[in-house]
Parts: structure tokens; sequence; C-alpha cells
């Protein structure tokens, strides 16, 4: 007797439309001569494996007299890329290549066997024959046991991403260089780094994977720590109209508890959203892989653009160190006071 054939996963039609319009920006794209090309993100691993991220995408030429990493950039450019979904692309790795194959959206996330050294180290990736795009994987030594785990808006850029209209402004409109940043905050991280060598840091965040490149400039302008950018896709997944920002937060967090099952994690965030909660509920969950939390407060000011603040519930009887404050140099003393970072 034949097994019975698994039944098919249904996909909402809303996913199915928005797959079509991709497909249909596509080919008017291709028929204007335009090729497709990777937008390659910085990754993790260890020293068997790598997480390999980037997108596929037909990017909108950029006008002439915008020229260097440093041009005057609207957020809007970026959500103007057509995705190219299923695009087959080459990845090397020490002189390994891979074939893979990105999602619907374009997106490439894969775990790929290689055996690199702890630290930086580059890998390309390609599409369509053309030019490899080259960018880097941290490898984390089996030896390293300190890791960071820092959100994104609100804790390391001031984004107030929570109220709808506010975050449209930012991601579409806002010239990328009027973005601010969190006053002392990469001199936290930078700190926890300095004083941990080897250990990772991952920025784990909902926003969109269109303001990759952004952030990464954003980041490097700042003088934040490199780090592996987990970001997520907008927009219908096939059984859901929108994605959850906080189970792509929970999934990765409990992913790099697979991973690195060694390590244990610094977790920082902001009350604007729902990091309180969700790392109260992780560090419940996991107490063994978290070293302590940072929560950022908003100002008022802030927390009034965000739509209000989340409470912070009472940590005094939590099993790992809880600070919270309003900026990365009042965190940074606190963590200090509670052990976490050694006193110069």
């Amino acid at each position: 007797m034949s097994a019975k054939p698994a039944p098919r996963t249904k996909v909402l039609w809303i996913a199915r439309l928005e797959y079509r319009f991709h497909a249909w920006r596509e080919r008017r794209a291709r028929a204007r001569g335009n090729r497709a090309s990777i937008a390659a993100y910085p990754g993790y691993g260890s020293e068997e494996w790598v997480r390999v991220l980037g997108r596929v995408l037909i990017v909108p030429p950029l006008p002439t007299k915008y020229r260097g990493e440093y041009a005057n950039v609207r957020g809007w450019r970026s959500f103007a890329a057509v995705p190219v979904g299923y695009a087959q692309v080459t990845v090397t790795i020490d002189g390994v290549s891979h074939e893979v194959v990105a999602d619907r959206g374009g997106v490439i996330d894969t775990v790929l066997p290689a055996r690199l050294a702890p630290g930086w180290q580059p890998i390309t990736m390609s599409v369509e024959g053309s030019e490899p795009v080259e960018t880097r994987v941290f490898i984390v030594g089996a030896d390293v046991r300190f890791g960071v785990v820092s959100d994104v808006d609100d804790t390391v850029m001031v984004t107030a991403l929570p109220r709808p209209l506010v975050a449209a402004w930012n991601s579409f409109v806002l010239d990328e260089h009027a973005r601010q940043p969190v006053p002392g905050m990469a001199v936290l991280l930078e700190r926890l780094v300095r004083d941990h060598p080897g250990s990772p840091v991952i920025y784990l965040s909902t926003g969109a994977w269109n303001v990759a490149p952004t952030l990464q400039r954003f980041l490097r302008r700042h003088l934040y720590p490199p780090g592996a950018l987990l970001l997520t896709d907008w927009g219908p997944t096939h059984d859901r109209w929108f994605r959850s920002g906080r189970e792509h937060k929970e999934d990765n967090l409990r992913r790099l508890v697979r991973e690195f099952p060694q390590v244990k994690w610094m977790l920082i965030g902001d009350d604007g959203q729902h990091d309180d909660d969700l790392y109260a509920a992780f560090t419940s969950e996991f107490p063994d892989h978290v070293t302590a939390v940072a929560i950022r407060r908003l100002s008022p000011a802030e927390a009034v653009l965000a739509g209000g603040r989340t409470a912070v519930n009472d940590h005094s009887a939590a099993s790992v160190p809880w600070v919270s404050e309003s900026d990365g140099a009042e965190l940074l003393d606190r963590l200090t006071e509670a052990g976490v970072i050694d006193g110069d």
C-alpha cells in the first residue's frame, strides 16, 4: 500500500500576490537592462560552519550626483530595490564554492560547512555570473564563553520605530545621516568586546533587510563594534498577513543557544517595545545562557514618539544581574556596580 502523500502547505493569498507583484517588477527591471546583484551582510559561525546572510536584488541606478558610501541617501531607495525570488547564488568560502537558493523574498539565510579560524573571515557571493561581492563572517572560537546580543531601534539608534507614521518617515524619507545614536551605547558595546576578546556581537532587530546597508553604515560611522545583522523581511508569510517581530527575536535567541551552548549572552534592549518581557522569558527558560540584561529607558519625548513605554518588571529576584538606565554611560556604571564589567 502506497504511503499517503503529505498535505500541501496552504499559502496565504496575499503572499502569492506579493510574489507575483515582485515577479512583475523583476520582469520590468530586466526589460530595462538591469541585472540582479548581491547585497551581502555580515554573518557568523563556528569553527565548523558559517551562517551566510544576504539578499538578491535589482537595485535602481544611483543618480550621478551621488558618489561614495557617505552620499546623501534617503531611506526610500532601499525599499525601491526589486527582490529576486529563488535566485541561485554561489557562495565561496576558503576556496570552496557552494550553490544556494534564495527564498521567495530574495533573502539568503543558510548554514554551510567550513573550517575557519576564529575571528572575522572573508567570504564571497555572486549571482548570475556577476562579480563576486565580499563580506565577512565572525567565527566564534570553541573557547569563547561570552557574547553580546543587542537590539537596534531605540537601543543603539534613536528611531521611535513602534509608531507607524514616525517609522515610515525614518525608513522612507529621512536622510540616513539624520539618524542619531543613543548616547554612550557605542562605548558600552566596545567596552564589552574589549573586556572579552573573541566575543561575537549580534545586532538582532525587527527591522527589515531593506535597511541593512543603512544600518551597517550607521554602525561604522558611530564606532559601534562590528557584528552580524539578524533582521527580518517585511510583508506576509505563507500563513499570516504580517511577520511577528517578537517571534523573529525569540527564534533567533533560541537558535543562538543551540548553536553556541557554551556561550552566555549579554542581552541589551530598551523599554519602548517588548524587550523586557522577551528577555525575562528567555532568561527564565535559559538561565545558564545569560550573563546579564541591560534595558535602556526611553526619555519622555522618545516614549511619546514610540507610542509609550512598556512597563519594566521588578527583576530584583532575577537569577542574573538586571539593570536599567537612560543611556549607555549609565548602563555601563550599573553593570560595573553589578560586577558584570570590571572597573578601571
